[in-house]
């Protein structure tokens, strides 16, 4: 063999080394097998399939947050504020059900109005005022989570109709798949078709890549912008009534701190924190692989902070991957 075909077999084998590091799904995927393979061998008890189903419950509420949280990072926005839409939303649903007597089906519509109305509120303001939408969301984050606390105080709502609560105790059929995760999946199809499907999500990634490219094209980016807003808040709403129903009760401080692990779902999967790129099933399989570690650090015992920094660092490494990608493409 020649020095130049031995020279271009190694060009050849460089170039897919770089194509496997772009493609971030693959990298997830593979850090998804790595998890499984580890938690695996932090406790026996993980893989009993019915734990490994029943523990998905514990964070589809995370996950629809997340499907959305997609679409507003990609279009170059971020909403720090989807946990605490989820609190006053939860308050707000319980409240009209036990004190005010609507019925379930109006107290759910209701729910998932108001969702979408905060969600939208945060979109108007970021789009009508040009606002950072960092510093709206944080605004809102107070404001709401503080809302529930002012409509509910300290207590709790309880009292739902048992048709109503325990939903991760409902399986289909005689599998040992819970409801939660079968919503899950659907809409994360859903949301998949519509963002690599459609011309909407087309909209979103031109938004995301550069705003007044995609102005000038004809696109109605404030528009754009606020759908995304709205879809967060919609999946917020839709979030805490999931939760409601799981926990059968419903208080202020609900998915306190879970903006962090949606945007973490969301950056692990590979969508870049400055807009532009990203995919909803990259998301699905950062979902299930910060689940899975957290399922397994917790059968084994390891204290929460740890499991923060193990979060945390996986975070930060996913934002370090794509300049590390980039770099070898220019190299």
């Amino acid at each position: 063999m020649t020095t130049s075909a031995i020279s271009r077999q190694n060009q050849a084998r460089v170039s897919w080394f770089r194509r496997l590091l772009s493609n971030r799904e693959v990298i997830t995927f593979c850090l998804l097998i790595a998890a499984f393979f580890i938690s695996s061998r932090l406790s026996p008890y993980f893989l009993d399939i019915h734990y490994i189903f029943d523990a998905t419950s514990l964070y589809t509420e995370i996950g629809v947050m997340a499907l959305a949280m997609t679409f507003v990072i990609i279009s170059g926005n971020i909403d720090l504020s989807v946990a605490s839409m989820l609190a006053v939303t939860a308050v707000s649903f319980g409240l009209l059900y036990t004190r005010v007597g609507i019925p379930m089906p109006i107290a759910i519509f209701i729910a998932l109005v108001m969702g979408t109305v905060l969600g939208t509120l945060n979109g108007l303001i970021v789009t009508r005022f040009k606002l950072p939408p960092m510093i709206v969301t944080v605004g809102s984050l107070a404001l709401y989570r503080g809302l529930g606390q002012i409509f509910l105080g300290d207590h709790a709502v309880t009292g739902f109709p048992e048709s109503f609560y325990g939903l991760d105790m409902r399986y289909v059929g005689n599998s040992p798949i819970p409801y939660p995760l079968v919503i899950f999946l659907t809409l994360a199809v859903v949301f998949g078709l519509i963002l690599h499907k459609t011309t909407f999500g087309r909209m979103v990634y031109a938004v995301g890549t550069n705003q007044d490219a995609a102005r000038f094209s004809g696109i109605a980016v404030d528009r754009v912008k606020v759908i995304c807003f709205a879809m967060s808040g919609l999946m917020a709403a839709l979030g805490a009534l999931m939760m409601t129903s799981r926990l059968a009760s419903a208080r202020y401080d609900m998915a306190n701190g879970w903006e962090l692990d949606v945007i973490t779902a969301v950056v692990l999967g590979g969508t870049d924190i400055n807009g532009g790129q990203g995919s909803i099933l990259g998301t699905v399989l950062a979902l299930f692989l910060i689940g899975i570690l957290r399922s397994g650090m917790g059968l084994a015992n390891i204290k929460i902070e740890y499991q923060l920094v193990v979060i945390g660092s996986l975070l930060i490494l996913s934002i370090i991957i794509p300049n590390i990608v980039r770099r070898l493409r220019g190299a």
